[in-house]
């Protein structure tokens, strides 16, 4: 994870077409955009490695973008991540098996989220990791990160907070958020499946 000041530099050197500050992103950031990145695609290193590196690319490209104001580098990856990682799920053209999830294990995941318990192991072995992953792809980019961050990785507040941007509180309260977005889109799995059947408008 880069300071502050270091990732005002390497967005400076994107801006600028060095060579350096993309080595620098790089070397700063891949393992957990990969990471994150495995969260939301699941264990298919090909697709992985596809979202990873369209993600640094699209990064370096659009570095003009960056508002510090608005939250910290890895926040803003996170969200460039998120958004090729959905794209790469419509692609994949896979509703009829999170369709058949939704309808066979919508009761075990409904409690765990009652408990506020989400780990990626029990997801696989009750085989809705898949459907965990749809869902997560249909929220925002910063509300599928923050749930990442707490009940897959196991992160702190105080982690969070330094990672994200935020107070802990702040954090909290985006947490709420996306727990309740989260279960609002688990808890109409046809509506789900519709709108990723219907075609996109360009």
């Amino acid at each position: 994870m880069l300071s502050e000041q270091d990732q005002l530099a390497v967005v400076r050197g994107l801006r600028d077409g060095h060579r350096d500050a993309w080595a620098r992103l790089y070397d700063g950031y891949s393992v957990d955009i990969w990471r994150y990145v495995a969260r939301l695609m699941g264990p298919q290193a090909a697709d992985v490695a596809d979202v990873v590196q369209t993600t640094m690319i699209e990064a370096a490209r659009s570095a003009r973008q960056f508002d510090a104001e608005r939250g910290t580098l890895w926040s803003w990856l996170a969200g460039i991540a998120h958004h090729q990682a959905a794209l790469s799920w419509r692609q994949a053209g896979r509703s009829a098996r999170l369709k058949q999830l939704a309808e066979t294990g919508a009761g075990e995941l409904r409690r765990w989220l009652d408990d506020s318990e989400l780990s990626d192991k029990s997801c696989e072995q009750l085989e809705l990791a898949d459907l965990v992953r749809g869902v997560l792809s249909e929220l925002s980019g910063e509300y599928a990160a923050l749930l990442t961050a707490k009940y897959l990785d196991d992160r702190s507040l105080e982690e969070m907070a330094q990672q994200f941007g935020g107070s802990v509180d702040a954090i909290k309260s985006k947490l709420a958020r996306a727990r309740r977005e989260f279960r609002l889109k688990f808890a109409e799995p046809s509506d789900l499946q519709m709108k990723r059947s219907l075609p996109q408008r360009g």
